[in-house]
């Protein structure tokens, strides 16, 4: 159990500091926002779980075709805003969208036989 509370505060103190930093600087935080953190700590977390590479290679294969969609929310977000929307309206309609590009990779991915 504290191993499973370890990693929760690693994440979460992780993520804080990421959040503090933007405050304070926007292009810092993008930065250390651009790095994939979740993504890196995911791993690791496996990797110190199971040891196996197979595993953390399958997963990073994966990642890689999943970021594609996802930078969906990062055009679709600063387009809303900047037309006046509603932050709150403009941060759905773009996880929408992100979920739409989600599902059309998916089913690309099925197309061409790879497996995610």
């Amino acid at each position: 159990m504290a191993y499973y509370i370890t990693k929760f505060m690693i994440t979460a103190i992780l993520i804080v500091i990421i959040s503090e930093v933007a405050e304070r600087s926007s292009f810092i935080g993008a930065v250390l926002a651009s790095i994939p953190t979740t993504s890196v700590i995911a791993l690791i977390w496996i990797y110190a779980d199971t040891k196996d590479v197979t595993k953390i290679s399958n997963l990073s294969k994966s990642i890689f075709w999943l970021v594609l969609p996802s930078l969906a929310l990062f055009v679709t977000l600063p387009l809303l805003l900047k037309r006046g929307i509603n932050f709150y309206l403009s941060i759905t309609i773009s996880i929408g969208v992100t979920a739409g590009c989600y599902w059309l990779m998916v089913n690309i991915l099925t197309f061409f036989k790879i497996k995610l």
